[in-house]
């Protein structure tokens, strides 16, 4: 039988650029050669599409994917019919179906500020170890996989203690109200959200009930890092959604800004969780008293 590789036994992707191997890099490829054949400069190109030269630049280079409505208008100018609005959505799905392999920690150690919303649990970095440890008993780890993930998410929150991060988390009513299974376990989680709140750096949102509904569906982490990056990291229930694209994260940020004007201030939200803790201890007292 002959072999895959071809007749000379070499690797079939000899010769072909590496552009070809990543739809976003391939975008960017023909954005370049596109311009090239056109004999235009970024600058005519800039005054012909009324974008930036310096954005048309970085569309070239890979580092900005841009919006679909600038796909369009190059293949306006280019008369290329819709060949880049085909590659930006072949380019842009591409990145929706990226899994972080790392888990988002890496990008927390880098990060100057983040911005939480958390629709359905606590947010990962103001779980105790005992709220975690519940969560996890619903799936099918080990305890010593279980172990793993309680140390490894207790390092991801050391950062918050020493105020070497400026942390915002959005945090539904709903979640507050979804108690521990365990009565003890929910009263400790709640004394160290008030503790948390009052750290250096942190600032807690209530979103209440009576605040209406929303479009936030899903947990949100919006990370900016020192270098002037930024990551929006989405959790789904079969899998997760991380993108690094500019326009994709300021969009999501506008999202939380939204909700936020509709949340409870860090100083009502603090007098918030202190009258649910003992709202919370009071029903523990009391069946204490018909136990």
């Amino acid at each position: 039988m002959g072999s895959d590789n071809g007749a000379g036994g070499g690797d079939w992707r000899e010769g072909i650029p590496p552009a070809w191997f990543s739809a976003r890099a391939m975008y960017a490829y023909q954005l370049g050669v596109l311009r090239a054949q056109s004999g235009m400069s970024l600058m005519e190109l800039g005054a012909k599409t009324c974008y930036e030269q310096s954005y048309l630049h970085r569309l070239e280079k890979g580092e900005r994917l841009g919006h679909v409505l600038v796909a369009r208008t190059l293949d306006t100018v280019y008369e290329t019919g819709d060949l880049l609005v085909r590659l930006w959505y072949l380019a842009k799905y591409e990145s929706m179906d990226r899994q972080p392999s790392d888990g988002i920690g890496p990008f927390e150690v880098r990060a100057a500020s983040i911005l939480e919303y958390a629709p359905g649990i606590l947010p990962d970095l103001l779980q105790t170890g005992a709220y975690t440890r519940e969560l996890l008993h619903l799936t099918q780890l080990g305890d010593e996989q279980v172990d793993q993930r309680v140390g490894a998410q207790a390092d991801r929150q050391v950062r918050l203690v020493g105020a070497q991060v400026r942390y915002r988390a959005l945090i539904d009513e709903a979640v507050l109200r979804r108690k521990a299974r365990d009565a003890k376990t929910w009263t400790g989680q709640v004394e160290h959200l008030i503790e948390a709140a009052q750290w250096p750096g942190v600032a807690i949102h209530v979103v209440p009930l009576d605040a209406g509904p929303h479009h936030v569906r899903c947990p949100l982490e919006l990370i900016y890092l020192h270098d002037g990056g930024s990551v929006a990291f989405m959790q789904g229930g079969w899998r997760d959604y991380l993108t690094c694209d500019p326009e994709d994260v300021e969009s999501l940020r506008g999202t939380l800004d939204a909700l936020r004007d509709v949340a409870l201030s860090p100083a009502a939200s603090l007098a918030f969780l202190r009258a649910l803790l003992e709202e919370h201890t009071g029903d523990e007292s009391a069946e204490d008293v018909k136990s």
